[in-house]
């Protein structure tokens, strides 16, 4: 699925399928998520780049940009029944700066523009919860170590009614 940009300041570029875009997102969930992997399961680098390298395949991964710089990626699928949003990876220094509620807020608007839900999971002990519950998630399952999320789309905006007969 394309993203469009986010003016002015929010690009999003379709990463191709080759090892220096697989890298880069490797080197972006090594730095978002890694604290969280670490903690509980210590980092095996093969496991992370094998896991990391089969999901790269089966999605489409965006490079998001932020007034030129990379900052992260993330993905949005548009299946039948509902959008999916993931691999949404900011490198620390650009978290808790509103970047990522910006993103976010630009995937839910795609999701509502189709009037599609929006389903994702987390790690049930990586604070990032807090930003999906704000955006409208609720829970709806859980595995022994991810919370299953979603979000209903929300009903266009009404038309203003016009003065007239």
């Amino acid at each position: 699925m394309h993203l469009p940009d986010l003016p002015p300041d929010l690009r999003f570029e379709r990463l191709p399928r080759d090892e220096a875009a697989l890298r880069f997102a490797f080197e972006a969930k090594r730095a978002a998520m890694g604290p969280y992997i670490i903690e509980r399961w210590g980092w095996d680098e093969t496991l992370q780049m094998r896991l990391h390298a089969d999901r790269f395949r089966d999605k489409p991964f965006h490079r998001v940009l932020h007034d030129g710089k990379a900052v992260g990626t993330v993905s949005l699928m548009c299946l039948d029944d509902c959008a999916r949003f993931g691999e949404f990876y900011l490198f620390p220094e650009f978290q808790r700066h509103g970047v990522g509620s910006r993103i976010l807020r630009h995937c839910l608007d795609i999701a509502d523009a189709l009037t599609l839900p929006v389903r994702l999971e987390y790690l049930k002990w990586n604070p990032v919860g807090s930003l999906y519950r704000r955006h409208g998630f609720a829970v709806t399952g859980e595995t022994d170590i991810h919370w299953l999320m979603e979000r209903p789309p929300t009903s266009p905006m009404p038309l203003p009614r016009l003065p007239g007969p």
